[in-house]
């Protein structure tokens, strides 16, 4: 267990620079109390440090015993009896793989024990996730009440680490130290990707963030535009956060949507997440690398993006307003792109049943019509920022898309809002909506309408089975505190056309008419000021990207932060042979291609850009999305927007 304890010192560095935490609040406020609720968390004990030993029991009651130790990095487990284990298998349990924790109660009134369970996401010896539940028996005191204190003391605590959440230096750690759940509108474009959307929150993000004990509601978006025009609607002061569980493009749409309300200046600050389900997971990428996560892809990515939002925590997130040739103006969070990767977007379009492979089946493409494109790109240089890409270690490739069997998922929370989870076609009893927090006991219930989880995995003929025990009643008056029905009564906050959802991929909505003023940019018509950088070329691509990942296993800008304030520019003038062009996208996969010291890739850190092309056609892409063709130019604002990231840090 000693080489356990100083493995994790060596990851204490890495979690000093953690950011924001989950915002709590007793009730519903402003998005600018949201933001100022968002407190640094407090300094961090040492990695090692001890904060709770104790002896257990195990579910069912005749298994091992053991010793359970709590740090801040994660929880020890060692066997106590029959026999003791030297070096305990599986005895480490990192909290990055935890998703989160209860405490439950036997049925039988004749168990006077409590007990405490927690949710892990462990990767196997192939590198795929399974989750786990480890339930231990707290038995050291004859009163139920005495156990039942043990029982919660630990799952508090150990919510806490999750979440970010100050201990008590000297005081005792209750269940009233949890303030209420975050609250997170769930938007899911079911479409998304392959059409497995649905099917991959259904069968992993909803079980995952319940076990977590945040409250959601979940709609989804059922035309171009939908989730737009819903946030455009919202009353944002009942929410703590939206996440979209597709590609870019939807989270593109709800970024857009809250910067063309009235308001705009407190709705920006609503936090956003995203969960990969779509074919372009870039922002998912780069939150996943930020987590200290392996590269992945598919269900892997989804895990990792998943177990991040259930920690909490978040960054300012630069985004770029883009002014197209026609005066409208949208904002981008990922990347303006011409000339090969436009291209490669767009004509893999038809591709789009296959996923993420649609784009090395449209590179391979655009490898066989290489086209240059005469162009003008003319930039403001960031002072004091980089001149080159910082060299960075290579990273591993990433792993092929692994698929893991749906596991029963655990009662969920909703929050009142049309088109809920509640009114989708699943098998649910009405029941089945009961909040995890409710005061009254919960069935035990399951998305895929499986059997008793605890009881058909742990118990033998003789257990009787557990059901949960809540850490804290909902207050009074809270829409969690009782059982509701499967369809919310009274007018949606937004109409909602009816018949069935046309199948549509994401992209950009219309222009925005609020949001921040480009100090920096004079009219598209209008000559430059001093102080920028021209250049005339014949170009194969350019991209303007803000954050690193240009896709989930694309490391184009390997040394960019979601915060650093600037444009990552990136060219590739003509000249280049194809077989160069693949060496250096191959090389972005580790993000190692600014060291190949290839004479045709070009790359300038800047404030704001303008591209003139002179090539009469050509494709130009926002966030992927194919808008008009013609002359563009953008700035950065830094840390308009708020990103769910889960905190910093990496595996063990």
């Amino acid at each position: 267990m000693n080489g356990c304890l100083e493995a994790e010192e060596q990851q204490d560095q890495r979690q000093q620079d953690q950011e924001l935490t989950w915002s709590h609040r007793p009730g519903p406020g402003s998005t600018l109390d949201r933001a100022k609720a968002m407190a640094p968390p407090a300094p961090l004990l040492a990695a090692s440090t001890p904060l709770l030993h104790g002896e257990f029991g195990s579910y069912p009651a005749r298994g091992p015993r053991f010793a359970l130790t709590l740090t801040p990095q994660a929880l020890h487990i060692q066997r106590l009896r029959p026999k003791p284990e030297a070096r305990p298998r599986g005895g480490l349990v990192p909290l990055a793989e935890v998703s989160g924790c209860c405490t439950l109660r036997s049925c039988s009134p004749l168990d006077s024990a409590a007990y405490f369970c927690i949710y892990t996401y462990q990767r196997g010896r192939r590198g795929a996730r399974r989750r786990a539940t480890r339930t231990f028996r707290a038995d050291g005191a004859a009163a139920y009440e005495e156990n039942r204190a043990e029982a919660q003391r630990w799952a508090t605590t150990l919510t806490c680490l999750l979440r970010g959440l100050p201990l008590p230096g000297d005081g005792e750690i209750t269940p009233e130290l949890l303030p209420r759940a975050p609250r997170l509108l769930l938007l899911v474009n079911p479409f998304g990707g392959r059409g497995l959307a649905w099917q991959w929150c259904k069968n992993h993000v909803l079980p995952m963030i319940s076990e977590a004990g945040l409250s959601f509601n979940l709609i989804q978006t059922e035309r171009q535009n939908h989730a737009r025009e819903l946030v455009q609607g919202l009353s944002l002061s009942e929410w703590d956060g939206i996440v979209t569980a597709s590609g870019d493009g939807l989270l593109y749409e709800v970024l857009n949507g809250l910067l063309d309300r009235p308001d705009w200046e407190e709705a920006v600050k609503m936090p956003v997440g995203i969960l990969p389900c779509g074919s372009g997971n870039a922002l998912a990428g780069a939150v996943n690398q930020h987590g200290g996560f392996a590269p992945a892809l598919g269900i892997d990515l989804l895990l990792n993006c998943s177990l991040l939002l259930c920690r909490g925590g978040s960054r300012p997130l630069d985004l770029l307003s883009v002014t197209l040739a026609s005066g409208s103006r949208c904002f981008s969070f990922l990347s303006v792109a011409w000339g090969f990767v436009s291209d490669v977007d767009i004509q893999s379009e038809r591709f789009r049943a296959l996923g993420s492979t649609r784009f090395t089946l449209g590179t391979m493409l655009g490898l066989a019509t290489l086209h240059t494109y005469r162009g003008r790109l003319s930039y403001l240089p960031a002072t004091g920022g980089p001149v080159s890409p910082t060299p960075t270690h290579s990273l591993p490739r990433a792993k092929s898309e692994l698929t893991l069997a749906p596991e029963p998922a655990l009662p969920m929370a909703h929050s009142p809002l049309h088109r809920s989870v509640s009114d989708l076609p699943l098998p649910l009893p009405q029941a089945a909506l009961a909040s995890p927090g409710s005061p009254e006991p919960l069935p035990i219930l399951s998305l895929n309408g499986g059997g008793p989880e605890l009881a058909g995995d742990w118990g033998g003929a003789g257990d009787a089975p557990l059901s949960p025990d809540p850490l804290l009643p909902s207050p009074p008056g809270s829409p969690r505190a009782a059982v509701r029905s499967p369809i919310t009564e009274g007018p949606p906050e937004i109409p909602v056309p009816s018949g069935l959802p046309n199948p549509c991929p994401d992209v950009p909505a219309a222009a925005s008419t609020w949001g921040p003023p480009d100090h920096l940019l004079p009219p598209l018509s209008a000559p430059l000021p001093p102080g920028w950088v021209t250049m005339e070329e014949d170009f194969v691509l350019l991209l303007a990207i803000s954050p690193s990942h240009l896709g989930a296993d694309l490391v184009a800008a390997p040394h960019a932060r979601f915060d650093d304030g600037l444009v990552h520019l990136c060219w590739v003038r003509g000249g280049i042979s194809r077989a160069t062009l693949l060496r250096l996208f191959l090389a972005m996969e580790r993000g190692s291609h600014f060291g190949l010291g290839c004479p045709q890739l070009g790359y300038a850190a800047a404030r704001a850009f303008r591209l003139e092309p002179l090539t009469p056609r050509g494709v130009l892409t926002v966030d992927g999305e194919q808008v008009e063709y013609g002359p563009v130019q953008a700035q950065i604002h830094p840390g308009l927007g708020t990103l769910l990231t889960g905190p910093p840090g990496g595996e063990p």
